[in-house]
């Protein structure tokens, strides 16, 4: 489900583009060593949002270093990392496993199995440091595949689950700034999930998964109704981060909430264009 909270690299400065990746960086070198390999290969850039944000809220210090790896072996690059990495490898792990175990709800694939198999005891060691997280996000992906094995259509009930799991990890130090984080992190998961099962409205179609959206795909309006959704999600959590004290990485911060979370949404418009144009000159 993450993958659409990211940079738009043309729209961001060379220097920030380089203090995103920093914050990457230090996201995998975290996970790496507290996890291994299988910790390593979870690393996402939305949890790298997650980081920016935290570190500017909370002016929390960070630790440069200049590294290579395995990734970029020829060419020493910037890492950052703080407390607030450490935090993210952790949930990192947790939202892993329990999206193996979404998988194996959709659709029982050996993957799933695997990935559960694999990540229970990584989700264990996680779930020690943040008992009480865990267990919170673990309510609102229960309540979340209730509402899917009903197939219920009503969208916005079924995206408020993943909205007030994402409040939950927003949430960092449960202080003045929470109110503002919470409605940030609740819009942004709501537009995430939207956005997700706009996404996969083709594939889930072909393999005869539920996706609240496929009953009304092909209505008039429905793609304005989608577009307005995901404006309205996105335009509460810019009103909330506009609240919030971020001096630091604004810039970055801003790209990614004004911008970078559009990405795929613009490619699935010109994919769409791409196949109209196609129609049209079999046609002719």
């Amino acid at each position: 489900m993450f993958g659409y909270v990211r940079i738009r690299k043309p729209e961001l400065k060379v220097k920030d583009y380089e203090i995103y990746q920093g914050f990457y960086c230090g996201l995998c070198s975290e996970l790496k060593r507290k996890y291994g390999f299988l910790g390593q290969v979870t690393l996402t850039y939305d949890m790298t949002f997650l980081i920016v944000l935290l570190s500017s809220v909370y002016d929390v210090p960070v630790k440069k270093s200049m590294e290579r790896c395995i990734v970029h072996p020829g060419k020493r690059h910037l890492r950052l990392s703080n407390g607030v990495t450490e935090y993210a490898a952790h949930l990192n792990m947790i939202l892993t496993y329990y999206h193996f175990l979404d998988d194996r709800e959709d659709d029982g694939s050996k993957k799933a199995w695997f990935g559960i198999k694999a990540y229970h005891k990584k989700k264990e060691k996680a779930a020690k440091e943040y008992t009480g997280l865990e267990q919170r996000i673990d309510k609102a992906l229960s309540e979340l595949s209730v509402l899917e094995q009903r197939k219920e259509t009503d969208i916005f009930q079924l995206a408020g689950c993943f909205g007030r799991l994402m409040a939950e990890i927003f949430d960092y130090k449960k202080d003045c700034f929470s109110q503002y984080l919470r409605v940030l992190g609740y819009h942004l998961g709501r537009f995430i999930y939207i956005m997700d099962a706009y996404d996969d409205m083709v594939e889930d179609g072909k393999k005869g998964r539920f996706n609240p959206l496929l009953n009304q795909r092909g209505h008039p309006g429905f793609e304005k109704q989608v577009e307005s959704m995901l404006l309205d999600e996105m335009a509460a959590a810019g009103e909330a981060f506009q609240k919030l004290p971020c001096l630091e990485y604004v810039d970055i911060l801003g790209n990614i909430l004004y911008a970078g979370v559009w990405n795929r949404y613009d490619d699935i418009q010109t994919e769409k264009q791409k196949i109209s144009e196609t129609l049209e000159n079999k046609v002719q």
